[in-house]
């Protein structure tokens, strides 16, 4: 059996960058093997700069990783599936950001996080010759709830992959111990303002193209998540579901499952 994508440590990212001030405020770039000499691994600092003028501009992906908002899941995990879109050409940015059990963690600092860390990328573009006009916001879980979140208040291309779109029914159900409540500060009838900035089924969905894509197996968040939200907010024609058959909740995010394959390609078809 392939060792658990979660614990299977994954290949290094080329920079390690700040966005922010605080120790949770930083992402993993990774791009593809053609800019690998001109950029150094870990310092960030380009070694030609000549050379790194004549690259390509590369599309980007931004992704946003799981592990239900809490602080004991960090971002090195979706370090696989950064490095397999990389090795397709697309320079990846996976951010890392405060969670609930660090100082500033849970709403709204988590999602300030978020729309800083993708706002990040217009900063760094020049430098790692990144196409800020050809990028995509994907998150895996709770990841694709801030995805949605940000899609709600920019006008990106968002991808969700199994996730959370739906805050009050997380409440109902009392999803991983009630992490729903940890990251919003309360139930819905405590913080109701939380849930309303929060959650992407309160939330319109404007100019961007959303995409949900679901193991149809997810025990973890169950199917209907997504197609729940596709079924109230397909009308405007800018969002789309993607089931995948015998696709579990961690499928999705493992670039040696056979539902990988139809997740790397629709990226590539959005960029």
């Amino acid at each position: 059996m392939p060792e658990d994508i979660l614990t299977l440590p994954p290949p290094p990212a080329d920079a390690r960058l700040h966005y922010g001030n605080a120790p949770q405020q930083f992402g993993d770039l990774r791009l593809p093997v053609e800019d690998k000499d001109a950029h150094p691994r870990g310092d960030g600092a380009p070694t030609h700069a000549s050379r790194v003028k004549d690259l390509p501009l590369h599309p980007v992906v931004v992704n946003i990783h799981g592990g239900f908002w809490r602080n004991k899941y960090d971002l090195a995990h979706a370090g696989h599936l950064c490095a397999a879109l990389t090795r397709r050409g697309i320079a990846t940015w996976n951010i890392e950001y405060r969670r609930v059990g660090d100082e500033g963690g849970g709403w709204p600092g988590t999602f300030t996080d978020i729309r800083d860390g993708f706002r990040f990328v217009a900063q760094i573009a020049p430098k790692y010759n990144l196409n800020s006009s050809r990028i995509a916001v994907m998150g895996h879980s709770a990841g694709g709830q801030l995805a949605l979140c940000l899609a709600a208040r920019e006008s990106i291309k968002a991808v969700s992959l199994a996730g959370v779109v739906d805050l009050q029914r997380a409440w109902q159900l009392h999803l991983s111990n009630n992490a729903a409540a940890d990251f919003l500060g309360g139930p819905p009838d405590q913080v109701h303002d939380h849930y309303r900035e929060a959650d992407p089924m309160q939330l319109e969905v404007g100019n961007s193209e959303q995409w949900l894509v679901h193991g149809a197996e997810d025990d973890t968040v169950p199917v209907t998540f997504s197609r729940d939200y596709y079924e109230r907010k397909k009308s405007g024609g800018h969002v789309h579901l993607l089931e995948i058959a015998k696709a579990d909740h961690f499928d999705l995010i493992d670039p040696r499952s056979a539902a990988w394959t139809k997740i790397e390609e629709l990226v590539l078809q959005l960029l």
